[in-house]
């Protein structure tokens, strides 16, 4: 087990370094110049090559990247061009709040998901298979920053018993362990599930139904086992399936969040990406995306550590 563990550590390092790259070379693809945000088109030439210098950007793009990597290991990913802030500073405060909506999106559709999912597999044809699979699909189908604005309408606006932005009363950005900022977690939590849960819905139908399928399934019906140890062991056997999907999506979610958050005006890492990109703020730009490319390669990492605990059958292969 060790051996493997050390054995995907190594394979992570050339995978990081590839991130690295595609991170750096991303938003200098695209067009457009990040001083304009500073100092506006019409700025005097010295002005905007002293700038080009305080920033590096006068430097070819190969020492652009190995001065931003070599800063980047240190912890430093740059100041923002708009308002001269550490962008290490914003994520340290935007990743959590992000993670916390991530995290609780991802319990709810993993929850609901394998909760309708499984029963789905096991009453396979029925019409209790017909309802998960239909909510199956309609939540992969509806694009979630849509539903968010029904939600918003719905309990914001028509009835007046939920928040509808910001993390704390009058949208503010604080956060405490209390009903009331809790509420304003509802909305967006449920938002941001609804993709995911159809996914492991999905996901889980087809498992249990591959599984139920099996020989050995059938075996253990002949020794004369109750229901509830079967299920026992299609769940062990769906397991490794189901976790690795489950970490794809709370993956997804943190990346995937940008749309979500601007409606709700929740201040995560999708919300500071979506102000960068409008705003052409390169260091923030690049910072972000670094470091929720480098969260889904750590979850990936520990999906597949999870998975080989959970079925040793994967480590032999």
């Amino acid at each position: 087990m060790l051996a493997y563990i050390i054995r995907r550590i190594l394979y992570v390092i050339p995978i990081s370094l590839g991130v690295t790259i595609i991170a750096f070379a991303l938003v200098h693809i695209a067009p457009g110049d990040p001083l304009n945000a500073v100092v506006g088109a019409d700025a005097p030439a010295e002005v905007v090559e002293k700038l080009k210098r305080d920033y590096g950007f006068d430097q070819p793009l190969p020492f652009q990247y190995a001065r931003w990597l070599g800063r980047a290991l240190t912890g430093d990913l740059g100041n923002s061009v708009v308002n001269n802030q550490p962008v290490a500073a914003s994520l340290a405060i935007a990743v959590p709040n992000t993670l916390m909506l991530a995290i609780t999106a991802t319990l709810i559709g993993f929850v609901l998901g394998a909760c309708l999912g499984g029963l789905a597999g096991y009453f396979q044809g029925t019409w209790i298979d017909k309802i998960a699979t239909g909510f199956g699909v309609t939540g992969v189908s509806v694009p979630h920053y849509w539903l968010g604005i029904v939600l918003v309408i719905i309990f914001a606006v028509e009835f007046n018993v939920l928040p509808a932005m910001g993390m704390g009363p009058g949208g503010s950005a604080g956060w405490e362990w209390n009903w009331t900022h809790l509420r304003h977690l509802v909305l967006p939590a449920i938002t941001l599930s609804v993709i995911p849960c159809g996914i492991i819905t999905r996901t889980v139908r087809a498992t249990v139904a591959e599984i139920l399928s099996q020989e050995f399934v059938q075996a253990l019906h002949a020794k004369g086992l109750l229901h509830g140890r079967v299920m026992l062991h299609i769940i062990k056997n769906a397991a490794p399936t189901v976790l690795a999907v489950m970490g794809l999506q709370l993956g997804y979610l943190l990346g995937g969040s940008i749309l979500v958050e601007t409606v709700f005006n929740w201040p995560g890492t999708g919300y500071l990406l979506n102000d960068a990109i409008f705003r052409r703020d390169i260091p923030t730009l690049q910072g972000t995306i670094l470091v929720l490319a480098m969260f889904f390669v750590v979850l990936n990492l520990a999906v597949d550590i999870l998975q080989t605990a959970v079925d040793p059958r994967m480590r032999r292969s």
